[in-house]
């Protein structure tokens, strides 16, 4: 039941993450991108440390959409 509650909440967080990589007007905020950084990589640790892979997966798949925007977020300052 953890696994699947866990699978849930952050394929949740995978498509709020993949709209706003969509999104290409959307640049984060530099502290929004840290927080999510941070609790996505948490989440990745966590739910390794459980054995619970999909949530793992799918908060990896989440990182990988906020060092897009991290991205796009520093070239929007950099300009």
């Amino acid at each position: 039941m953890v696994s699947f509650l866990l699978s849930v909440t952050f394929a949740c967080g995978v498509v709020i993450a993949v709209a706003h990589v969509i999104n290409r007007q959307f640049i984060a905020p530099v502290y929004d991108v840290l927080a999510n950084l941070t609790a996505f990589a948490c989440a990745v640790a966590a739910s390794l440390m459980l054995g619970h892979w999909v949530p793992a997966t799918f908060s990896g798949v989440a990182i990988c959409c906020w060092l897009v925007l991290a991205r796009r977020t520093a070239l929007a300052l950099s300009r």
